[in-house]
């Protein structure tokens, strides 16, 4: 069957999206791949359609369960049914119950943490895989040393599966992480497919406000569109959907609430009954609402990557969409406080190693005991704080997107490795782009229905 066929068979399209086809065509050639494709270009397909196309069972590795559940639920919507998540929102007789029934699915949804634990790993030794998928890999280099090292033993669980086929997919990687991520999943020779980050419909701006609650609520006030607001803490998210609630029609959004919220708060924005939603970065990835039309950063993001992949959720369906970022100066006094507890933890854990006082650890020191037996501890403590390094300096790299004086979508591009091709008609503030007035194009509706008004009671007249 062509790809072009199979596409149709399978999901109803008539073409591939730019970076689908060369991808789907790479992994049936049986080679390992890295693909770099932008948010809202379809990444998903790529392992969907391949996992079609393959014998066997396609398993992929996700982040969050969010992310999870909405790729279960896409998948459902195109009537597969042998599909599952397989996380902690499960009851214990459930999860049995899946792990006795591997060989009815075709693709099954975990997370590094899920696909490590012995049960797991044992069972899916039995099934053949078709296809082992890590989504969002920068999560490799970007959570796979301080807060989530199972990221980094993905490659055990590649091994003890027979080192099936690979695809690492992500929207936004430098090459020094692309690297980092082929040394930890793929091998060096693996093939690349890397595309632009850009999205010409999504406008850049960044405010800063004396007043940062009454520059959100104008923001707001003027959108017709739905929009995500990003914060930092799940504190900062609760304490603006009470400033809000009472005037817009918003939810809230973080990993302390319980799964069943989570799932109706995401379903209710999906289907517009809450037009904002105040979030932090546990929420967005892979979402599959296209007409999200504003991203507003409350709260500064930590790093360049991160801002990216948190914009790139506006505008999927192309049509002009807006990121805002509201600073204030000493916002970054919320990350350095999160790395200083970072480090802190770490010299703590030091001096617990030297002493060989290994009670009453954190559950991230304990994660990184296990770390220290398996890459040695000099060298896992020498990763620790090359990371914690890497992290201060990003911050100032997204400081200084901030204070950029010129082009702020070149400075991206920049940093990615890109140059600016072509600006677009709305590139950023610094082009002069400002956000729609609402007000204004409610005044033309508003015309509108009364010359419609007009003209029908006109013609109810003349008839009598």
């Amino acid at each position: 069957m062509k790809l072009e066929a199979a596409l149709q068979h399978y999901f109803h399209y008539d073409s591939f999206r730019k970076g689908q086809k060369e991808v789907v065509s790479t992994l049936l050639s049986g080679q390992n791949t890295l693909a770099v494709l932008p948010t809202g270009t379809g990444k998903s397909l790529c392992y969907q359609l391949t996992g079609y196309l393959r014998d066997g069972l396609t398993i992929v590795i996700s982040p969050l369960i969010s992310l999870m559940e909405d790729q279960v639920l896409s998948l459902l919507r195109i009537g597969e049914k042998r599909v599952i998540a397989l996380n902690g929102t499960l009851q214990a007789q459930e999860k049995e119950f899946i792990l006795k029934h591997l060989d009815k699915y075709k693709f099954i949804f975990l997370s590094p943490e899920m696909l490590l634990q012995e049960q797991v790993l044992s069972s899916l030794q039995r099934q053949k895989i078709g296809l082992f998928v890590v989504d969002e890999a920068h999560c490799v280099s970007q959570w796979g040393v301080d807060f989530r090292p199972e990221y980094r033993n993905l490659s055990e669980a590649q091994h003890r599966l027979g080192n099936p086929l690979t695809l690492a997919l992500t929207a936004s990687a430098t090459e020094k992480v692309r690297t980092e991520i082929k040394e930890v999943l793929l091998t060096a020779t693996a093939t690349e497919w890397v595309y632009s980050m850009d999205r010409p419909n999504i406008a850049l701006m960044v405010r800063e406000p004396e007043d940062k609650l009454s520059e959100l609520r104008q923001i707001l006030s003027q959108q017709f569109g739905p929009g995500i607001i990003y914060c930092a803490t799940r504190r900062q998210v609760e304490t603006l959907y009470e400033e809000l609630q009472a005037e817009f029609a918003v939810g809230y959004y973080h990993g302390g609430l319980e799964s069943n919220q989570r799932r109706m708060l995401q379903q209710q924005f999906l289907d517009n009954q809450l037009q904002f939603l105040i979030a932090t970065n546990a929420f967005g990835m892979g979402i599959n609402k296209s007409d999200i039309r504003l991203v507003v950063h409350y709260e500064l993001p930590d790093s360049l990557e991160n801002y990216i992949q948190e914009i790139g959720r506006a505008g999927r369906d192309g049509i002009q969409s807006y990121g805002v970022l509201l600073y204030q100066t000493g916002d970054e006094r919320i990350h350095h406080f999160l790395q200083r507890t970072t480090q802190e933890a770490r010299e703590t854990f030091e001096v617990r190693l030297q002493y060989q006082a290994m009670a009453s650890l954190s559950e991230i020191q304990e994660k990184w005991l296990q770390q220290t037996k398996r890459e040695g501890t000099e060298q896992f403590l020498a990763h620790l704080k090359r990371n914690e390094e890497e992290k201060w300096l990003k911050l100032q790299q997204m400081l200084a997107y901030i204070h950029h004086d010129g082009c702020r979508r070149e400075y991206l591009l920049q940093y990615f490795e890109e140059s600016l091709a072509e600006i677009p008609d709305e590139c950023c503030d610094f082009h002069g782009c400002l956000l729609p007035e609402k007000s204004v194009e409610v005044e033309k509706k508003a015309k509108e229905m009364i010359n419609w008004q007009d003209i029908l009671l006109k013609m109810f007249k003349e008839k009598k």
